[in-house]
């Protein structure tokens, strides 16, 4: 360690007066309240969506494919550059190249939300996952758009706070789509609807909070930075953008050693939250637990056991190395499966439930937050940052999306104490990765890592 130059000065500690009031920044307001945008709309095609199912006498196994409805969040990157390039008529002229898109993608999520409001798990369930699939895909639109914005918004002083608020709002807006979801249609049917009618109402109040994201991108200006990429590339032709987009993120991930295996590690480490994930919703209300149960104990606990989660994984993740931290993180998720079966042999115990949703939501989130560190860790090249997150968090819902889509006939074939049993066993070719990337020097060569 070197002595400092004379007459340089180390820039004073800030206060925590300072350290909180950028938290206040407008900047990284109006990031969080994208966030909660953001985290509303994913579990209206999913964990709600399945409630919704179930409790209208779809089987398992029915259940379980609708994992497939995912399928954009896997895909996302493929006209992710195509966000990036093209511009929508009448709204980027009206507000931007950002802001835009962010209205437009919000007006069609609000109306894909609509649409599977008015459907019937029980009659049509084929119309109920073309609603979900397009709520899904609306979902990963405005997703590509957000994380655009929360980049080319934000100074580099403020991008720590504007993450941590963006995900506490977008944790917050999954809340309140689920937790909160079961909750308004419970009030709805208290009234007197139907439970159908009272779904559908649901529904409706889900779609009228996306207003949130809407209004917040009408106040929201538009950053310097995509102005500034705006004005570069005025002389490009639409296609030749999203050409050169495309081409320069693939190519130059795929050319590093180990890519492949890498991208592979990429699929599988959340698989084992994926496969029991699909099922944890089914598993609570077979069991026996009211939808109240489920809406405050697994979501408003849940939500508790992941933030808390989400502090414990920076601190592994700052006092260890990337590859010991994802053997930390990788382990302790995997075995935490093994509590929902020891809850399927208990039975109805709201204690023993919340023991349960405690410890998969906890090391879920110190598993996740090592995983977000190391995607950023591979996006290395900051012209293809976007394109290549785009396409790591597509791989990385492939677990969810495909690899899990069969968790129902498994459920339905062993049941459920045996099936969180396998849930931990999934996990294996991921560690088996991960020694292999380890040995091969992988995690060496991608530097410092910041959470």
């Amino acid at each position: 360690m070197t002595a400092p130059e004379a007459g340089s000065q180390t820039p004073p500690t800030p206060t925590w007066r300072e350290s909180l009031a950028v938290y206040l920044q407008p900047r990284v307001l109006i990031v969080m309240m994208l966030g909660f945008s953001s985290g509303l709309p994913l579990a209206l095609s999913g964990s709600t969506l399945l409630v919704w199912m179930r409790e209208s006498g779809v089987d398992l196994g029915t259940i379980g494919l609708f994992a497939l409805v995912g399928t954009p969040y896997t895909l996302k990157f493929l006209w992710a550059p195509l966000v990036d390039a093209l511009h929508v008529p009448f709204f980027t002229r009206a507000f931007g190249r950002r802001r835009g898109w962010l209205v437009f993608s919000q007006l069609l999520l609000i109306g894909s939300i609509l649409l599977l409001a008015i459907t019937d798990p029980a009659r049509s369930p084929l119309f109920v996952a073309l609603g979900a699939l397009l709520v899904a895909t609306m979902s990963s639109t405005q997703d590509i758009v957000v994380d655009a914005f929360r980049v080319e918004s934000l100074p580099e002083s403020e991008q720590a706070a504007g993450m941590a608020s963006y995900v506490a709002a977008y944790r917050i807006g999954m809340l309140v789509s689920t937790a909160g979801a079961l909750f308004i249609v419970t009030g709805f049917q208290n009234t007197g609807l139907e439970p159908g009618a009272a779904w559908m109402w649901g529904y409706v109040v889900m779609a009228a909070l996306v207003l949130v994201g809407t209004v917040t991108a009408l106040v929201a200006t538009e950053p310097e930075q995509s102005a500034r990429a705006e004005a570069a590339t005025r002389s490009e032709s639409a296609f030749s953008r999203v050409l050169h987009a495309a081409i320069g993120a693939f190519s130059e991930f795929l050319t590093r050693r180990d890519a492949f295996a890498a991208l592979a590690f990429v699929v599988l480490f959340k698989f084992t939250d994926a496969f029991s994930g699909t099922m944890t919703a089914p598993f609570v209300i077979d069991l026996g637990f009211t939808r109240n149960d489920y809406a405050a104990i697994v979501k408003g606990v849940g939500l508790a056991a992941t933030l808390i989660g989400g502090f414990a994984g920076g601190f592994v993740a700052r006092r260890y190395s990337l590859a010991a931290s994802l053997w930390i993180g990788g382990v302790l998720q995997a075995v935490a499966n093994l509590s929902f079966s020891w809850l399927a042999m208990v039975g109805v115990n709201q204690w023993a439930l919340g023991f349960a949703i405690t410890a998969e939501n906890f090391t879920s989130a110190i598993g996740t937050v090592i995983f977000v560190a190391y995607l950023s860790a591979l996006c290395q090249n900051p012209l293809h940052t976007a394109t290549q997150y785009a396409l790591l968090t597509a791989l990385a819902a492939v677990g969810r999306t495909y690899l899990s889509s069969g968790a129902g006939y498994v459920a339905k074939a062993t049941g459920w104490p045996l099936f969180f049993a396998i849930c931990v066993l999934v996990a294996i070719p991921s560690l088996i990765l991960l020694a292999w990337l380890q040995r091969r020097g992988h995690f060496d060569k991608l530097g410092p890592v910041k959470v």
